[in-house]
């Protein structure tokens, strides 16, 4: 028989009706909290988009979401790893190859906005007039001018890569790598007045894009698609699928869209358009 004090405590914090009720059978345990690891990309967590998505999804479905914001390529690893349950990244090259290898299920495209080509407000390449991306990366290769890089692996670094194959590659020389997110890497392109890849959202809330200018955007090529995977528990017994996939639909649903769509941060403009209610984007974008 559970003691008479132990059987006042359990009578008052479960609510019993009766002393007699309570001594009868232990006191139920609360129930752990959910919990959902989410392995991102750093543009929707410095802008402060995700905290408005995980603060919205607790209130609606009681699970807590926690993150860690890296590059696309780092957020992919750790959920390859086991140690996130599900990704949202921005680089379908490097999607398609975790989907491939089976550790990823269940994409679907969520937002977009566009990169950028930044530089230095005097532009000393010329690359501001340039018609298209090809153009500007060659009048900036040939001008001899720094081209900073991320150089990490995210989905800016595959995107800027491959936009520099259409030009023949990156150049040899003033092309530097910082190995850092997209905060440090336009800081450091203001400090050495250089050019720089960046996604509109980082480019339009970071301070760090102070002394840069914008040289070109909206073209078709900018284009940066963002998509939401669940990591597959046949793959990764650990990972949390019913949580990861509650997720998904809240970040698909009107009410996630909506909320992606209205965001403006401190840009005081959305940085983000909604595209998950686009019949058959999954399979296009």
């Amino acid at each position: 028989m559970i003691p008479r004090r132990v059987a006042v405590v359990c009578a008052l914090i479960c609510g019993s009706a009766s002393l007699s009720a309570a001594a009868a059978a232990p006191c139920p345990r609360p129930a752990e909290e959910k919990t959902l690891t989410l392995a991102t990309t750093t543009s929707v967590d410095a802008t402060g988009l995700l905290d408005v998505l995980a603060d919205a999804f607790k209130k609606e479905s009681g699970i807590t979401v926690k993150w860690v914001a890296v590059g696309t390529g780092a957020a992919l690893k750790l959920a390859q790893d086991g140690n996130a349950d599900v990704v949202i990244a921005h680089a379908r090259k490097l999607e398609d190859k975790f989907l491939r290898a089976g550790y990823g299920v269940n994409r679907r495209v969520i937002a977009r906005n566009f990169f950028m080509l930044v530089g230095p407000p005097a532009d000393p390449a010329k690359a501001a007039g340039a018609p298209d991306v090809k153009t500007a990366l060659e009048r900036i290769k040939a001008s001899g001018s720094i081209f900073v890089s991320r150089g990490d692996r995210s989905g800016t670094h595959t995107r800027e890569l491959d936009l520099w194959a259409l030009a023949g590659g990156p150049p040899k020389a003033n092309y530097l790598e910082t190995g850092q997110g997209m905060a440090q890497t336009l800081l450091i392109a203001s400090e050495r007045r250089a050019y720089t890849l960046t996604d509109s959202a980082s480019f339009l809330s970071l301070a760090a894009k102070a002394g840069l200018r914008t040289i070109l955007e909206g073209s078709p090529e900018l284009e940066n698609v963002y998509s939401v995977i669940a990591v597959d528990p046949t793959r990764v017994p650990a990972a949390r699928y019913e949580e990861a996939m509650a997720f998904i639909a809240f970040l698909t649903s009107p009410r996630g869209q909506s909320l992606i769509g209205s965001f403006q941060g401190q840009a005081g403009r959305s940085l983000f358009e909604p595209l998950a209610g686009q019949p058959g984007i999954d399979l296009i974008k």
